[in-house]
């Protein structure tokens, strides 16, 4: 039997590039970027990153948590992206649905993926995020 990915299903497999990924860029409409701390910053609970003052000129803002960085990028004709979204992977799925919850983000449990729970959410703007946490099996398909 082959050694299973970090991913939870499947081998690993290496490339001479080292791949890994810095950061997830998520548009957001012009001048939201309160509504992007309340959401970020505070439900989620991650921190907001001084950007670069080239980048800092155009307006959203970075946050970071562990491992995990996002950039809330300003795109002039916003528009949501509801199918489009980071898995984002975390230890403890319960608590952070619980977390969402106190701060009025509803979660949407989904259970189609084998080896992992997983849930939805939509930020404050309407962008999906997945946040999933493996469930110790080793699905085989």
């Amino acid at each position: 039997m082959s050694e299973v990915s970090a991913q939870g299903y499947g081998p690993d497999h290496g490339s001479p590039f080292a791949y890994g990924l810095h950061h997830v860029q998520i548009a957001v409409p012009p001048g939201s970027e309160d509504d992007c701390r309340a959401f970020y910053v505070d439900a989620l609970g991650m921190r907001e990153i001084t950007k670069p003052p080239a980048l800092a000129a155009r307006g959203g803002l970075w946050v970071r948590a562990d491992a995990l960085e996002i950039h809330l990028g300003v795109e002039q004709d916003f528009r949501p992206a509801r199918k489009a979204h980071p898995g984002i992977r975390v230890e403890d799925l319960d608590a952070l649905a619980e977390r969402l919850a106190k701060h009025g983000v509803e979660v949407a449990w989904d259970g189609n993926f084998p080896g992992h729970r997983r849930f939805y959410a939509f930020d404050n703007l309407g962008n999906r995020l997945e946040f999933l946490q493996r469930d110790g099996t080793n699905p085989q398909w």
